[in-house]
């Protein structure tokens, strides 16, 4: 199944000049979205021990992974979100910035980690997380997307890590 062809293009959205990707058409369809997640464990390289995900849409396709891959799951979210003692990582976005936390006990040293979201776009957000998991003493062996925004850059903010994604758009 073409997957690509299965998410809607919405010109203008959220702000005139975007062209947004919008994934629930993925989502509502059960064919859809079966090929999505397979289609993303097939980019999976290596043993797995936890997927990571940021909110919320890489909530959405982490845990579908995590439980094809055997694995276990943790959320990274916003702060304030998490009711534990947590890792924080503090990132810069074009206007300002932003942070990310993690709960403190959530990654093992030595966990093979794999980070799993809806898009690559700029890479801030993928590259906190995985900065989140190697202070944890984790090893991001994968970031994996559904879609990849290629002009943007995103992919050289990760260019240490295996970086894959399912659909690819110039933007």
């Amino acid at each position: 199944m073409d997957i690509k062809s299965k998410i809607r293009i919405v010109e203008d959205f959220p702000i005139d000049g975007i062209s947004f990707k919008d994934i629930t058409t993925v989502l509502q369809d059960k064919y859809a979205l079966q090929n999505a997640i397979d289609g993303l464990c097939s980019l999976v390289e290596g043993d797995v021990d936890v997927v990571v995900s940021p909110e919320a849409r890489g909530f959405i396709f982490g845990t579908a992974l995590a439980y094809k891959l055997h694995a276990g799951f943790v959320p990274v979210r916003k702060p304030g979100k998490l009711p534990c003692e947590t890792e924080k990582f503090a990132y810069e976005l074009e206007y300002g910035k932003d942070e990310l936390e993690i709960h403190k006990d959530a990654i093992k040293p030595g966990d093979k980690v794999i980070i799993v979201d809806d898009l690559l776009a700029t890479g801030g957000t993928l590259h906190s997380c995985a900065q989140l998991v190697e202070k944890l003493g984790g090893t991001v062996t994968n970031i994996i997307t559904l879609i990849e925004l290629t002009e943007i850059g995103g992919r050289e903010k990760l260019s240490k890590y295996v970086t894959k994604s399912l659909v690819t758009y110039e933007y």
